[in-house]
Order: structure tokens, then sequence, then C-alpha cells
């Protein structure tokens, strides 16, 4: 380990950069003249990256409303990226105010080639004729049924054994002959985004390091590469090869017309990466397991009608006239008459009832097999697509994390000198993270208890109303706001919250961008979770749980502690699951669906007056150059949030599932809608993120195999406990196995103390005597309910665990395949061993040290490096390995 001395450019470099296109190896004005308009002014050196600001047009207006330090960090930035190489061409839009500035960037053929050795970019070696078929195409196949899912995507990307590039093995790599397309156009982007991440502007000290930082800064006002042309489809029709690739995404995945499509992840991939092809990946999975799940689940909720009518207890109450006069639910309420709610018993029914037992099962189980089975497939795709191995050895350090840390260290899996950061300086900032996290989930608790009383307080004032029909419905209205409004305070807290999360995870140096997404996604989430948990936990198993008994009720400030609803506390959790679930797909849905549509026309309405570029003519300014149009588009912000929206409705789908049975129906249809509205953004109102390599879906998937954890142990209490399923099976098999005489086992009469305090007898919910004391029924009913939480989550685990030990995570093709790769790279290895032992310099040849000399000089970037024959050996094995 040494501590880092001043700040330079790149270290050491590979060949020698030069900005002058004329002089430049391979450089970038040859007869190459993309059809997208993606060019500098020469119409052939290709843009790679946009850089924009705005600036007042008059002199005046620019003294008061420019900052000089922005104009000096703008310069600096500008200047250094010069000195990295890169070639700059700068235009000018004219507006009626303001003066729109785009620096065009574009990477020589020998910047790229340092900088993909660098970040270690992967080049194709050979062509690989391996179709991906899809499980359900498979199935379908063999059952000789058609396939309506399947449609022929045109211009299918090739798939390549693949390795790191390396510069002197340039002639080895597919395409090396025309250095113009030798890199992809996203790993133009790659290169250009690194060296703009990592550029300072400033003191290095002071974090004043890499673009980023500056368009927070508001220096620069967008930074982002090009589109590959516009989306729309050509008029008149050409044939679909003819398309570019934007347009196959926007005609074959983008439009309403393919929900039935499978998704062309290869294109997707192709065109954004493999970590956003990863997610829509993982949300057609699982939206497609979402339909065995919904269709159970409307099955059980539609065999609760046929129970209802056929049900010996809702019957008995709906019939049983004043039999029953119930307690007073408040202070100031009046005695009332249990067969009032002989609706909402009923309604409770649909939820409450046997087969909701087996769909508590069916859904656990379904979750580990839908988790095991995404393994597989991850693994397949990850295989397919390079990054089997990208985070233990491929994943290079943050270029923020490479510009600040403090000292640098070698790497033990690669050998490489990396940057460093202290293990014991990030462990407290880490904690401090953590009393964050601690502190927020505080202030959740705060204004769950706040919506507690608010739910009371508000039931009691329109109980008091002199509208007789809100008096009736008091309990419920107070329910139903009280829900609406916790939905509201989720989303403020949601919003603050994840700003702060950002901060915090930035503050503690991440070494790479895998584990600084993993730390920030599990800081948000520890705090989503209690945040849109929180209440329906209340309600499932403490509401109603401490309220005492007429005579003796206990109190939470001064206010009688809530009970449950008339109809019980599971028709409470699905309502509140049924506001706060299907709110926030619907509040999120209308957000994506209208939200960019009206941030992009109020930006391109800014932007449209007067769009005039500085020394054009006339008629070029006809139609908008590629980088004003994706400027007039919104910033991609991640997959973040989409993958947050997610997981916290597969939270409610199993977790709570016992008491909505149609939850997994209303996240299918929500998931249909989410797949088309996400792709139409990233293609049609996005500008185009850079693309970034990774491995699985990241720290999510613990996540997800976190509540799959819970909801066993969740729906076990909510059957035990919150469901009436344990009751009526005592009843069943110690009293009458008609459930005859049900209602009124369930009812506990008030104490003598309280009847001749108020001169009358009412009954309540409970298993008390005359004096306010448990009954043996209450105690026996405990330890059933316990025996069967424990029963029932050591059945779901055990026969969970069989589905994990019975799926492997890694399907025997892919298995053959990492197999034959192996011995085809220890075959190579073995040729190498005896062709290096023919070039060992002997007879007259030059001696070693002039060797490792002249090798030296191409990459001196080890301060030590291994003699030649053994460095080409190891080459050659990496140049074999592939996937």
């Amino acid at each position: 380990m040494r501590r880092r001395g001043d700040q330079r450019e790149d270290g050491t470099t590979l060949i020698t950069m030069e900005t002058s296109p004329e002089n430049n190896y391979g450089t970038m004005v040859t007869a190459f003249q993309p059809q997208d308009g993606n060019v500098f002014s020469d119409g052939s050196t290709r843009v790679d990256f946009v850089l924009v600001w705005e600036e007042p047009r008059s002199m005046q207006e620019e003294s008061m409303g420019v900052s000089p330090a922005h104009l000096r960090w703008r310069e600096e930035f500008l200047k250094r990226l010069r000195h990295s190489g890169l070639l700059q061409e700068q235009k000018e839009v004219l507006q009626t105010k303001k003066k729109i500035c785009f620096v065009l960037l574009s990477a020589p053929w020998s910047v790229l080639c340092y900088y993909a050795e660098e970040i270690s970019l992967r080049v194709p070696l050979q062509v690989v004729t391996a179709p991906i078929v899809n499980w359900s195409e498979q199935i379908l196949s063999k059952l000789s049924l058609p396939n309506l899912m399947s449609q022929d995507v045109p211009n299918p990307p090739p798939d390549y054994y693949t390795c790191q590039f390396r510069t002197n093995k340039l002639e080895r790599f597919l395409g090396s002959d025309n250095k113009d397309t030798f890199f992809k156009t996203t790993q133009r982007h790659q290169v250009l985004y690194e060296i703009l991440a990592r550029t300072p502007y400033g003191s290095v000290k002071n974090g004043e390091v890499g673009v980023d930082r500056l368009v927070n800064e508001q220096v620069f006002t967008a930074a982002y590469p090009l589109h590959e042309g516009d989306y729309q489809l050509p008029t008149p029709p050409v044939s679909p090869q003819s398309l570019s690739l934007r347009q196959i995404l926007y005609a074959y995945w983008a439009q309403w017309s393919c929900w039935r499509r499978y998704q062309p992840l290869d294109h997707i991939r192709e065109y954004f990466g493999e970590k956003i092809a990863l997610y829509f990946a993982w949300l057609g999975f699982y939206t497609g397991w979402l339909l065995p799940a919904s269709v159970v689940g409307t099955v059980i909720f539609l065999i609760g009608f046929w129970l209802v009518a056929t049900d010996v207890p809702a019957n008995e109450l709906c019939g049983s006239g004043n039999s029953f006069i119930m307690c007073p639910l408040c202070n100031i309420c009046s005695y009332w008459n249990y067969s009032s709610i002989c609706v909402t018993y009923k309604a409770g029914l649909l939820f409450d009832n046997g087969g909701t037992v087996f769909l508590s099962v069916f859904m656990s189980l379904w979750a580990i097999t839908f988790l095991e089975y995404w393994k597989r497939t991850c693994s397949s795709l990850s295989h397919r697509w390079d990054c089997s191995d990208f985070q233990d050895i491929e994943e290079r350090p943050r270029p923020e994390f490479t510009a600040m840390a403090p000292m640098t260290v070698r790497n033990p899996v690669t050998g490489a000198e990396e940057p460093y950061f202290p293990e014991n300086k990030r462990f407290n900032r880490t904690l401090t993270g953590c009393m964050v996290i601690i502190i927020m989930v505080a202030v959740v608790l705060i204004f769950l208890t706040a919506i507690i009383l608010y739910r009371t307080i508000l039931s009691i004032i329109i109980y008091k109303s002199e509208y007789s029909f809100f008096s009736f419905s008091a309990g419920r209205i107070a329910s139903i706001s009280g829900s609406v409004l916790n939905l509201l305070v989720i989303l403020l807290l949601s919003r603050i919250y994840t700003t702060l999360a950002h901060i915090l995870t930035r503050w503690e140096m991440h070494r790479t961008q895998t584990k600084y997404e993993d730390m920030f996604i599990l800081k948000v989430f520890v705090f989503q979770f209690v945040n849109f948990y929180s209440s329906p936990v209340y309600i499932a198993f403490f509401k109603g749980r401490f309220i005492g008994y007429p005579g003796n009720y206990n109190t939470l400030f001064g206010v009688r502690n809530e009970d449950c609803g008339a109809g019980g506390c599971l028709i409470d959790l699905a309502q509140e699951l049924l506001v706060i679930m299907v709110g926030k797909q619907l509040i999120n849905n209308i957000q994506e669906f209208i939200s960019p549509k009206v941030k992009s026309w109020w930006q391109k309405r800014k932007l449209n007056p007067q769009l005039k570029e500085a020394g054009q003519e006339a008629q070029r300014q006809e139609e908008a150059s590629p980088w004003e149009a994706d400027y007039q588009l919104l910033v991609c912000e991640g997959l973040f949030s989409e993958y947050l929206e997610m997981v916290i409705q597969f939270g409610f789908i199993t977790i709570f599932v016992a008491a909505c049975p149609l939850a997994p129906l209303f996240a299918l249809i929500n998931n249909w809608v989410e797949v088309r509205l996400d792709a139409q953004k990233f293609v049609t109102e996005y500008r185009r993120p850079v693309v970034e390599r990774a491995q699985d879906i990241g720290i999510w998937f613990p996540i997800l195999q976190f509540i799959a954890h819970m909801a066993v142990l969740s729906n076990a209490f909510l059957i035990a406990f919150t469901s009436s399923f344990v009751p009526r099976l005592y009843y069943r098999y110690t009293r009458d196995s008609t459930l005859s005489g049900f209602i009124n086992f369930t009812l506990a009469t008030s104490p003598l103390s309280y009847q001749q305090q108020h001169n009358t007898s009412c009954r309540y919910r409970g298993f008390r005597d005359e004096n306010g004391e448990y009954l043996p029924e209450y105690f026996h009913l405990l330890a059933i309910r316990l025996g069967f939480v424990i029963i029932f989550e050591h059945v779901v685990f055990f026969i969970g665990r069989l589905i994990d030990l019975m799926v492997p995570d890694v399907s025997e093709e892919v298995e053959m395949k990492i197999k034959r790769e192996h011995y085809m790279a220890k075959e190579a290895l073995a040729e190498n061993q005896s062709l290096g032992k023919t070039m060992i310099p002997g007879n007259g040849e030059a001696p070693p040290s002039e060797l490792r000399q002249r090798r030296s000089r191409i990459s001196p970037q080890e301060s030590d490096p291994p003699s030649p024959n053994l460095e080409e050996i190891a080459e050659e094995t990496e140049a074999i390995f592939s996937s």
C-alpha cells in the first residue's frame, strides 16, 4: 500500500495519444460516415458524447447570471479533456434570451485502445451460434402447440466468444482490420464516460472530480451519449432489416401491441447494456410467473362467493335479529346490533376462508420456486452475455473512487495496483449511515402512531355528526381516509430518505459501482420495508389485541386503543393492502405515463422557439441536430425506482397474500402495463444512458429471498391469529361439526361490574368469563395457534429446501458449456507452454532483458513484469476463455 501523490492525468500511457487527427494512429478521419448524423462538421468524426451548458445571450445578463467559479471549472475541465486526447467541437444554438452551447466529444483510436485495456472492455474472438430459447417456447414446442408469444425480430445481434482487450493482441480479434467499427458504439460511450468521470477540474481533496459533480453544480446542464437515429419508423415503410436498432426496439418491444410477445433481450442488451437488459429479463420472468399465482388467487376468491352463500355462521349472524346487542366501539358510541354488519361479515369471508390456507402455502412455495428458477435463467443470461465473472474479476473501481481515494493497494486477484480507501474510515461512515436509518425508521413509527390516533379521533368526530349515514359508517370512513393519508405519508418520506441515502452512500466511498449500489439499495430498502409494511403489520398483528374489555379498556395517550372494524381485522388488512398496493401502482403508472410526456413537452417548448445555430446556413436549420433532439429528452434516472417498485409489490403479494387473494392478479395487470411503459421511456423519452455491465440483479436477489422467508412466517401468523380459520376448526372438532352456534361461541358477555354500572349487559368479541378473566378455550386456542405456526413454517421451509436441492442454480446446458470452455482453456495452455519453450531466446536470439525492455515500452504499467513466455501463455489462455 502506498499513499497517492499528485494526480496525474492517466499515469503511464499504453499508446502515445495525439490530439491532431492527421497524426493519430487509426484516426477517425476515414471514409466512415454513419447514417444517424452523429458526426462532427467534417462528416466523418463520430460523436461519442455531448456536454451542454446554457448561458445568457447578452453581455449584461451574462455578467449577472454566470458564476466565475463555474466558468473556471468548465474551462479547466475542457482543457484537461483535450490533454487526455479527446477531440472536441463546439456548437451554439441561439434562443431569444439564452444561448445553448454543445461540446461534441470524440475519442481517437489511440485513446480508445488505451482506455479499453484500462477498463477491461471485452472484444470478440469468434462467432458463436447459440440461439436463445425460452422455457415456455420449449414446452409449447413439445406439446405441438402454437406459440402466440414468439415474434421474428430482425437483425439479431451475433453472439461471440470474447476476452479482455489487449493492444498487443489486436490482430487476433474479430473486426480489428476496421478501426472505425471495431469498438461498439456502447463501448465508445463507456470509454468516454470513464474519462469524464475521473477527470478533475479543481481540488481532488475537495471532491472536485468528474462530470457528475459538474452537472449537479449546474456547471453543465447535461452530459449524455447520443441515440442512434430517430425511433419513429420511416415512411414509406422499408424492409425490417433496414431499420436501426432503436427503431427495431420501438417496433418490436415498446409498442402496446407487443404486450403478449417475448422481449428481444439480445437487442436490448446490444443497445442499453447488460444491466438494463437483466432488469427487463427479470421483470418479464416475474410477470410470467405471476400468471399461475393470479389464476390460483382469483379461483380462491371466487370460491369465497360460494362459501359465503353456504356459510352457517354468516347465515346465523344475518338472521340473529336483536339477539346480540354489542358493546359500544368507542367511549361515546352507542350499543349496536351484531346483525347490522351482515354485509361486512360476508365480504370478510371472501378474504377469510379455508381456501386462503391453501393459497398461503401455494404462494410461499411459489416464491421459493420462482427465485430458484430465476437463478437458473440469470446464470444462463450472464454466461451468454459474458458477465459470469464480472464482479469477481473484471469490475473496475468507480471513477469517482479512483480519483478521490487517498492511497493505492495491489489487487490480490488481478495483481494490478488499484486505489484504496481505509476500511476503518469506511466503517465509521457506514455506522453513521446506520444511525440515520434508525432515526428515519423512528420517524416512520411516529407517523404510524399519529395515523392510528387520527383514525380513532376522526371516528369519534364523525360519530358525533348530525348525519346518520356518516355516524353509522364512522369507523369505515376513518379507516379508509387513514389508509389514503398513510399512502401519502409513505410517498413523501420515500422521496426524502432516497435523497438522504444517496448522500450517505457517496460519502462512504465504496470501491466498485456494484458495491456502491448494493449499499444504497440496502439503506433504502430497510427504510422502505418499515415505511410500506408497518401499517399492514400493525393491522394484521397488533390492532385489536390490546383493547381490554368493557369497564377496563386500555388507552394510548388518553385515547381508547383502536379495535378492529365490525367485520374483523382481516377485512381491514385487505382494505389497507388494496389502498397502498393498488393506489401506489396507479399513482406510479400515471406518473410514468403522463409525467414524462408533460416534462418532455415542457422541455421542447422551452427549447423550440427561435432555435438557430450560430454560423450555420438557414437550409441546415430545418431539422434539429441529433444532439439538440436528445437534449430535449429526459434524463434517465436509472433502475433503482423500477426495481424498488417491483420488490415492494413482491412483498405485498407474498407477505400478506392470506388477506388479499386478488393481490397477484392486480400485480400481473400492473406488470403488463409496466413493461411497455418502461420500454417506451427508455426508447422514446429518455436520453440514452451509458451502458453498464452486470452479472445479476445484485442485492435485489437476497432481498427477494428475505421477503420470501418473511412471507412464510407472516402467512402462518396471519392464518393462526388474525383469520377465523383456527377458531372455526377448533369449534368444528370440539362442539358442532356444522358450526351451528359459532357466532355465540366467539362472543363474551360484559362483566358484572359493567352491567351494574350501565344497568344493561352487552356482548363483545373475546373468550372471557363474567369477571373479565380468560376462559380455558382461550388458552386451548392459543396453544393450537402456536402449534399451527410451527407446523406450517416447518412444512413450507422443508418443501422449499427440497425445491432448492432439486433445482440446480446452473442448468445442465450452461454447465456443459462452462466445462467445455475450461477444457479448451487447458488445451490452449498446454499448446502455449509447448510453444513457449521454442520461443525462449537462445542461439543468437535477443537476450531476455532486451525482450523485457521492448515489452515494457508497450505496457509500462507493471513495475515488475513477468517473463515474456509466461505472459504470452497467460494472455493466450485468457483469450480462449469466454462468456
